[in-house]
């Protein structure tokens, strides 16, 4: 299995220009909440514990975080249970409340996301390794720990593998 570094590496190789990474701080989330809402239904009441296809994915993907590193798969542990529950109240609500706002946020992430990788002139690290559906939500959270100035040797590690953030330079007026 791959190192966190590695993950992030490879999945940052596809995300250098600052307004493609902005636009995952949006877009990803949105996707992941969009598919935490369409896959909690079915779901069956089980001693308070909404039991769907939603729990079941969630429960992988923090298992493969996890492993990864403990930190992280903690802060994605508490997001995806934060997607559980909203997935939860809205799959018991009418079948097009629910069907809409999964659909809606779904197919808004993607137009973000393909917003940002026409900034960044370079297609979706998906295309090219499927791993990059369950990193991307990983590369959120690792690039805000990086913003607010936490896991500084980490941040290096994967700038050294995929270059720094690109600074966009302002043309100078004529």
């Amino acid at each position: 299995m791959k190192s966190l570094v590695e993950h992030l590496s490879q999945y940052a190789g596809y995300h250098r220009d600052p307004r493609n990474i902005a636009t995952h701080f949006v877009g990803i989330p949105l996707i992941v909440l969009a598919v935490t809402i369409l896959l909690s239904r079915p779901g069956w009441d089980v001693a308070g514990i909404w039991l769907s296809p939603a729990l079941l994915a969630a429960a992988a993907a923090v298992w493969f975080y996890l492993r990864l590193d403990l930190r992280f798969g903690l802060v994605m542990g508490l997001l995806l249970g934060l997607s559980l529950w909203l997935g939860q109240v809205l799959a018991v609500q009418a079948t097009g409340l629910w069907l809409s706002a999964g659909l809606a946020a779904f197919v808004l992430g993607w137009i973000i996301q393909f917003v940002g990788h026409y900034y960044e002139g370079r297609k979706p690290a998906f295309v090219d390794d499927l791993s990059g559906l369950i990193i991307g939500p990983l590369f959120v959270v690792a690039e805000a720990a990086f913003m607010l100035g936490l896991c500084p040797a980490l941040k290096k590690a994967v700038e050294a593998n995929a270059g720094p953030v690109a600074i966009r330079q302002k043309k100078a007026a004529v």
